[in-house]
């Protein structure tokens, strides 16, 4: 009897592990079934995207187009926009969070920890409250209809201070107090100790710092009026209201503005996690 129950024992585990990967993995293919059918739909007619019944492979790829959309719209114009606002943001917010980061979890001044839930309690406020004052402010020095309003309103951000402080703290102080020793200003310390060791919490903010600059909508339509300067989702909403009836066209314009997203991601999904699971170890 204690042999059958030892031997039940050990096929219990990996049965539930079983039972765990067949879960992950519907759970995996419901969310990855809308991004399938709308990439199955960029490659269909028109007529045929939403046919009934459904039809989720086409019959005959028109990868004709992923042409079409090139010649009839500005999307290479919408994608660079895009690109360097998503990219300068995204640097940028890693070098003023992680800075941030570094006095709030390393240096000692008065007031450290009251500052420190003040400017994160920031995050609680919506954007809607303070948008049109930031408008105003925007308007009086000139950097509406402009990038750099986008840029300079983003540049910031309560999160990732948020995030690489959290990160910060699971680094010993006795490192940086032996680098004092040593005669390393607090800038070296930064520079030379803290940002190498920082690596996974960086790309996890720059992951999420880009996906979020990529898909905003709602500030570029605020502040970018000229249709020259206009980013990947202004462009598809204006493409949406001219080319309505143009499905297969707007399902291959949504995966252009996805692909990027699920390449950067990829890259760095590893590193995303290590940074997120080590930035909740310590408070």
């Amino acid at each position: 009897m204690a042999t059958l129950d030892t031997r039940a024992d050990r096929r219990s585990p990996g049965i539930g592990r079983v039972v765990g990967y067949v879960v992950l993995a519907l759970a995996a293919a419901g969310l990855l079934l809308p991004f399938f059918w709308m990439v199955s739909s960029s490659l269909k007619t028109d007529n045929a995207v939403f046919a009934s019944p459904v039809t989720w492979l086409p019959d005959v790829p028109q990868w004709g187009n992923y042409l079409e959309i090139w010649r009839i719209s500005d999307m290479l114009t919408w994608l660079k926009n895009t690109v360097f606002l998503s990219v300068v943001v995204t640097l940028l917010q890693l070098l003023t969070g992680s800075f941030a980061a570094y006095g709030f979890a390393k240096a000692r001044f008065p007031g450290r920890n009251l500052l420190f839930l003040v400017y994160i309690g920031t995050i609680a406020v919506p954007w809607q409250a303070y948008m049109i004052p930031q408008f105003i402010m925007m308007s009086e020095v000139g950097l509406t209809n402009t990038p750099w309003s986008i840029i300079a309103l983003q540049a910031f951000g309560a999160f990732g201070v948020f995030l690489m402080r959290q990160y910060y703290l699971t680094i010993p102080d006795e490192l940086c107090e032996a680098a004092r020793v040593d005669g390393l200003s607090e800038y070296g310390i930064y520079f030379r100790i803290m940002l190498p060791l920082s690596v996974p919490a960086l790309a996890s903010l720059a992951l999420l710092t880009f996906v979020t600059t990529w898909n905003d909508y709602l500030g570029p339509l605020i502040y970018l009026r000229d249709p020259d300067l206009w980013t990947i989702q202004l462009g598809l909403k204006s493409f949406v209201s001219e080319y309505n009836a143009e499905h297969a066209l707007i399902m291959t314009g949504s995966v252009l503005s996805v692909v990027p997203i699920a390449v950067v991601f990829l890259l760095g999904q590893k590193y995303f996690v290590q940074g997120v699971a080590t930035s909740g170890l310590k408070g």
